[in-house]
């Protein structure tokens, strides 16, 4: 891991190339594409992804802030923290040379505010098991605050963030999200409660993919049409036997996806 530090914090991220490990500065002739992680997730979620097997290109993973090994910090659930993981993801973009941002969920609305809301300006974005509105179930946000456990079983059942994983992916990922621990993963679920950025996505002028998988009920494939239909040069993806984590259920086709739209993108 590597660690750039900014606005007063350390925010870390690993690096790589299509085949391994690279220098910040060293993308070549690829553009680099920054992964960014969900609620009460880390770098670790996109690990098909910037591994060896990923799409063929260098790539950078983020810890957001309070996330992993990155600092946290203060801020309220909703527009603060948002725009403080944003803040988080343009100093590693600027860091790594990074210009193609790719985000699943609360990753995907933190890269929806860069690209609206802040001066840095994306060559492309992933969004990934996301949406314009990202509202959670109230019944979640209760257990969030006060049966935290039953949140971490209600989120990994049937189609929710994994549509047929085997047990031991279920259990590293419970893992991660306790150790990601009650009060940050409460304050990502809270922070997309708060997102709405439905009638400005017209104000999005860069080429998107919205790819989601096929049993994802947490962003169903209906928010990514909704993507595709409103943000100009958004295409649309879906991913068979996936759900919310596609990109790790389902690395392979997920992948492939992604680097037939980035080659798109380039030519």
């Amino acid at each position: 891991m590597q660690t750039v530090r900014h606005h007063g914090r350390e925010t870390a991220y690993r690096l790589a190339g299509a085949t391994g490990t690279v220098s910040a500065g060293d993308a070549g002739d690829d553009e680099r594409v920054l992964y960014v992680h969900g609620s009460g997730a880390t770098h670790r979620v996109w690990a098909a992804q910037y591994g060896a097997d990923g799409p063929a290109r260098p790539a950078a993973a983020v810890d957001l802030s309070g996330h992993g090994d990155s600092d946290d910090v203060d801020t309220e659930p909703g527009p603060e923290t948002l725009d403080a993981y944003a803040r988080d993801v343009i100093a590693v973009a600027r860091e790594t040379n990074a210009t193609v941002l790719a985000g699943n969920s609360l990753g995907g609305a933190v890269v929806q505010h860069v690209a609206l809301d802040t001066e840095f300006e994306p060559s492309a974005l992933v969004l990934a098991g996301t949406g314009a509105k990202l509202s959670v179930l109230d019944d979640l946000r209760e257990w969030l605050t006060d049966d935290f456990e039953r949140a971490v079983e209600f989120l990994h059942g049937d189609d929710r963030l994994f549509h047929d994983a085997d047990e031991r992916t279920l259990e590293r990922s419970k893992s991660e999200m306790r150790s990601a621990g009650q009060a940050v993963t409460r304050r990502d679920f809270l922070t997309c409660h708060t997102f709405d950025v439905r009638d400005r996505l017209d104000e999005i002028d860069t080429p998107a993919l919205a790819v989601v998988g096929e049993h994802d009920s947490l962003t169903p494939p209906a928010y990514h049409e909704y993507l595709a239909e409103r943000v100009p040069g958004c295409e649309y993806a879906e991913i068979d036997d996936a759900a919310h984590l596609a990109m790790a259920e389902r690395p392979i086709a997920f992948n492939r996806t992604v680097r037939a739209f980035l080659d798109g993108v380039e030519r």
